[in-house]
């Protein structure tokens, strides 16, 4: 194992920028730019784990709900948080074992799948603030409200979204996990979006929540 480890967080807007329209294809093409780069970093020696936020993704996956809702039942926050995880994993993972192959390394790469913890009497729950999702409208956002009982705010010029906390994280449920695997060589993408957010419950269970945690709160 590299005496060095380093942690590379990609933004969601570096994996789907801005005017495109989010295909698969386009996603690729742009993870795979950043792990030609991520790639020279262990070329160099270093330990690499990857981190990524997930903000366009989990907007992609929020309005996917909304639009079939009528036909599919909607999944909660983290739900949608831990799909975009996979997905999000998936294209880095493929276009890293390319990346490291091309400059002769030969290290496995590994997706975690990550929980976050953080604490349920966080302030961030009392005074939500972090935008997600589509935007609606004034009449859509009253009744979101109502029957939901979402927080909206109005965005100016652009209509009303969804806010909701962002807890300061506290730990990685599967930090012994991603430790052992850049212990083995792997290079590792684990938290993210800053991992799914979970609380703790009685006799060690964890229940997840409809919040976001910041991405480079978790690398640090």
């Amino acid at each position: 194992m590299p005496e060095k480890t380093v942690v590379v967080a990609l933004g969601g807007n570096a994996i789907l920028q801005h005017r495109e329209s989010g295909t698969a294809e386009e996603q690729l093409a742009n993870v795979r730019r950043a792990s030609r780069h991520i790639a020279e970093i262990a070329s160099d020696g270093y330990a690499v784990v990857i981190t990524h936020g997930n903000g366009p993704q989990v907007g992609d996956i929020l309005l996917k709900n909304e639009l079939a809702k009528d036909t599919l039942p909607p999944m909660p926050l983290d739900v949608c948080g831990a799909e975009s995880q996979g997905m999000i994993g998936y294209l880095l993972q493929q276009s890293m074992q390319e990346a490291l192959g091309a400059v002769g390394l030969g290290c496995p790469v590994a997706t975690v799948l990550t929980q976050t913890l953080v604490d349920g009497n966080d302030p961030a729950f009392a005074n939500p603030e972090k935008p997600i999702g589509p935007f609606y409208t004034p009449m859509q956002a009253k009744r979101l409200e109502k029957e939901k009982d979402w927080r909206m705010v109005q965005i100016p010029g652009q209509g009303y979204r969804r806010v909701v906390p962002s807890p300061r994280p506290i730990a990685l449920v599967e930090e012994q996990v991603i430790l052992q695997l850049v212990s083995a060589g792997a290079v590792v993408i684990a938290a993210g979006g800053g991992g799914v957010p979970v609380v703790a419950g009685p006799r060690g269970t964890l229940q997840g929540v409809e919040a976001v945690v910041d991405k480079d709160y978790t690398a640090a």
